[in-house]
């Protein structure tokens, strides 16, 4: 079995992102058969998290694998060791790394040059690819079907947002509408490839700097405005994001939408209580979701269990 890597979306076709998905959302989500029996997975996070560390670690030990965790100040990096050493060593004991480590994708990159362990992308500062797919398989179980979904995201556009972008344009007839503050909308780069999917599947993605006509939306999607191990610049910030607030005047303005949000959320800021912890909010099982989601992502990568997608040759 050869390993297979997953640092960016870009690294599933459409066929594989709709299989991982479609498993993570199954009904019936045991795993009496160990698919990953005998495995050892690495859980390696040099930047805080909780529910994507836990969710993995969990996932792993569920599929049956061994789980060894690393934090920050575990590794002979801290002495001088060259990252590529590491991850070459990595590669001789483990079977598969899941890894939030600095900023750049480019070193879990070079990790993912050889095909004995399998690298997973926990976030990094362009994309968070298990998140999408986690969003997803919410969207999945919820709404039967993905195709023809319409969602509002409101906030910047960050990680997750870049993530949803790439991802939620992949089933035709989806409507993605970002809209974001000004100075702080999607890079140029997701806008294009974004587009570039869409154009392909018949999925419309639009992002403008306001909330001014808005039609009808199955979901309302937020994050935190203050992105994981980031900083802005302009202290004056929080006067530009305050206009993008999830407050339940905007939600009755969509009165099936449900409300996702991907965690964690600092109740007052980019939505107030009433919305999160209402009857309409399923950010806790999206939350979750990240679990059955990334069993679904290590059975692909390190079982070759992708439902209709066979391991490579």
């Amino acid at each position: 079995m050869v390993a297979r890597h997953l640092i960016s979306l870009d690294d599933l076709s459409d066929d594989e992102l709709h299989d991982i998905v479609a498993r993570g959302a199954e009904p019936s989500r045991s795993r009496p058969d160990s698919p990953l029996a005998g495995k050892v997975v690495g859980i390696y996070f040099r930047k805080t998290s909780t529910r994507t560390r836990t969710a993995f670690s969990a996932a792993a030990l569920r599929l049956g694998a061994n789980v060894i965790a690393f934090g920050p100040d575990d590794l002979q990096l801290n002495t001088g060791e060259s990252s590529e050493d590491t991850g070459r060593v990595f590669s001789r004991m483990l079977d598969a790394l899941v890894a939030r480590t600095a900023d750049d994708p480019e070193e879990m990159r070079a990790w993912a040059d050889q095909d004995r362990m399998a690298v997973v992308n926990a976030m990094s500062a362009d994309e968070h690819p298990t998140q999408a797919l986690a969003d997803l398989t919410t969207l999945a179980g919820r709404f039967g079907e993905i195709e023809g979904l319409r969602i509002l995201y409101v906030g910047e556009g960050n990680n997750t947002a870049a993530a949803l972008a790439l991802g939620l344009t992949r089933y035709r007839g989806t409507h993605l509408e970002l809209r974001t503050p000004p100075g702080y909308g999607l890079t140029q780069d997701i806008r294009e490839r974004a587009a570039k999917l869409a154009a392909s599947s018949g999925a419309i993605v639009h992002e403008q700097h306001d909330l001014d006509d808005l039609s009808m939306f199955d979901v309302v999607y937020t994050t935190r405005w203050q992105t994981t191990g980031t900083t802005k610049p302009d202290p004056h910030w929080r006067t530009v994001f305050a206009p993008f607030q999830v407050t339940t005047e905007l939600m009755d303005r969509f009165p099936d939408a449900v409300f996702m949000h991907d965690l964690p959320a600092h109740r007052g800021e980019e939505v107030v209580a009433e919305v999160l912890d209402g009857p309409r909010s399923i950010a806790f099982d999206q939350a979750e979701n990240k679990m059955h989601s990334a069993m679904a992502v290590l059975e692909w990568c390190v079982a070759g269990n992708g439902g209709r997608c066979a391991a490579p040759a």
